[in-house]
């Protein structure tokens, strides 16, 4: 009698189908609207997992992958790091329910921006007021006499206080990129 046909498909025909279901890094990058070393970027810090490669070497992310890059750029968008977004998907990504962290995170990025708002309001008022002050200076000089306008700065509680929440967001930013490293 006969061999019957195998049902089942040679494993070089197999890995091939399979492969053609997984997406390319540059497949995938243009799927979500990232360069090919923001996919590296991501998967280093950890919010994308690491791809499998192809019988040639090369990366082959998931077609949840485009999923997964889409929810980063979007948190990304509305103030999450990635330092972040690692820990919150890393939970999920093990079963966790890391909701409450989440929604955390979002009430501490509200009231971030809320103060900037509010800074960025009082500075405008103050730049108002500093600009119809300029302008009283300089109608009372001749044009090309140096009126001197920058050295009014210093003294205006307004002005120093911006200088300070200057010096904050560097400070914070310099510590950010150390944990970050780390």
């Amino acid at each position: 009698m006969p061999d019957k046909p195998s049902r089942t498909r040679p494993r070089a025909v197999s890995v091939a189908l399979e492969e053609r279901a997984m997406l390319s890094p540059s497949e995938l990058a243009r799927l979500t609207g990232v360069s090919t070393d923001t996919l590296r970027h991501y998967e280093r810090k950890g919010v994308l997992g690491i791809p499998t490669r192809s019988q040639g070497g090369y990366r082959l992310y998931p077609a949840e992958a485009v999923g997964r890059v889409r929810l980063v750029r979007r948190a990304l968008a509305i103030g999450f790091t990635l330092h972040d977004l690692a820990a919150v998907l890393s939970e999920r990504d093990r079963g966790g329910a890391p909701c409450r962290n989440v929604r955390a995170l979002v009430a501490e990025r509200l009231a971030e921006l809320e103060g900037r708002l509010s800074d960025l309001a009082e500075l405008r008022d103050e730049l108002q007021v500093l600009l119809r002050d300029w302008d009283l200076r300089l109608a009372k000089i001749p044009v090309g006499a140096q009126a001197r306008l920058l050295d009014v700065l210093a003294g205006r509680p307004v002005i120093d206080r911006a200088v300070t929440r200057q010096q904050r967001t560097i400070r914070n930013a310099n510590r950010r990129r150390l944990e970050r490293r780390q």
